[in-house]
């Protein structure tokens, strides 16, 4: 990673862990506070002030744990990064790879439109703030359930070859965001859209 972008990536990490119940519940409180401000006033109104009045803390306090509001930004795209990928890897495969996909884009589409306001700044904050490096990880295993849900035996052969996992993730993200960004609403026609362009995709050979 070249300095500029390391200065900038270790600008964004955390300025200590919360060890304790009570520090947790200030990390915490932050974080949901940041959330609320994103989704009701957008960006521009979230700054380090407005989080910390509005989660009870002091500024003080608030920079015990983040330098920045890009990097409480930074821990709410890893939260939700977090959170639907354990649900991703809690799917059951012992019904098929077709119902663990279907239950996939079902988790994928909740997760967007549960608060469809904050999820679309999020998407461009993770684009503009340098945490690529953080999202590796979570991406390697995020392309890990997939691959085992197309190895399953009721999906077609060439569901196994190596690109196909991350073709079937990129379709699911992209047709999702874009759902998201244009304020859709409605998971079930959402859904059924996105399970048709993946299906569509393998059944006719994607790969």
């Amino acid at each position: 990673m070249p300095k500029t972008q390391h200065r900038a990536a270790t600008a964004l990490a955390p300025r200590k862990k919360p060890l304790q119940a009570r520090s947790a519940a200030t990390v915490q409180a932050i974080l949901e506070a940041a959330a609320h401000i994103l989704e009701t006033d957008g960006l521009t109104a979230c700054s380090t002030n407005a989080v910390a009045l509005k989660a009870g803390v002091s500024i003080g306090s608030l920079y015990q744990y983040f330098p920045s509001r890009d990097a409480i930004t930074k821990a709410l795209i890893l939260a939700q990064t977090t959170a639907l990928l354990e649900e991703v890897e809690a799917i059951d495969t012992r019904r098929g790879g077709r119902a663990a996909l279907q239950q996939l884009v079902r988790v994928a589409i909740a997760q967007q439109l549960d608060r469809p306001s904050l999820a679309r700044i999020l998407d461009v904050e993770e684009q503009r703030l340098p945490i690529e490096p953080d999202l590796q990880s979570y991406a390697a295993r995020l392309h890990a359930a997939m691959r085992g849900i197309l190895a399953q035996p009721d999906m077609p052969p060439d569901a196994q070859q190596p690109e196909v996992a991350a073709d079937v993730l990129a379709i699911i993200r992209g047709l999702v965001d874009a759902a998201g960004g244009r304020g859709e609403s409605k998971s079930e026609s959402l859904a059924r859209r996105v399970l048709r362009a993946v299906f569509g995709y393998l059944d006719a050979g994607g790969g």
